[in-house]
């Protein structure tokens, strides 16, 4: 996409990174957690490659063995991390215990666990999506160890 005033942007800034949510209501758990959970531009790299995203630990093992074609792309180097990280989130959001979406002041969501760690899902998509480091079920295991 070629917008000037973009371009000016991105050099005086750099490139945007990360997700930012913001809600009306502390109790809106549920809309938020599916908001995020829609990941549309990995969803389809996924379908294409013959992965099906269910939402499971073994899902996020496959995605870890994609070819990353994307990383010659900027633009959907960086969506494609938005949309990995958000994934992780949600598969910990789903299947360890007392895990939950919390979204910071500033919109940033991140995933928050009963000993009240929080985990920054988006930072951990971007490193994969850039450089294959950490692998998402990595991250996974070590958050469903704790």
């Amino acid at each position: 996409m070629n917008i000037s005033f973009l371009d000016n942007w991105r050099k005086k800034r750099g490139p945007a990174r990360g997700v930012a949510v913001f809600s009306d209501s502390e109790s809106d758990r549920e809309g938020v957690a599916e908001l995020l959970s829609e990941c549309e531009l990995l969803r389809m790299q996924a379908h294409r490659a013959g992965i099906q995203l269910d939402d499971s630990a073994t899902s996020l093992e496959a995605l870890d063995q994609l070819l990353p074609r994307w990383r010659d792309d900027e633009e959907s180097l960086l969506w494609l991390g938005n949309d990995a990280g958000l994934y992780l989130g949600t598969v910990i959001v789903r299947t360890v215990p007392g895990a939950f979406w919390e979204v910071w002041p500033n919109g940033q969501p991140v995933v928050r666990l009963l000993s009240g760690r929080e985990i920054d899902v988006v930072a951990s998509g971007h490193e994969w999506a850039s450089s294959g480091v950490p692998e998402l079920s990595h991250v996974y295991a070590e958050v469903a160890e704790a």
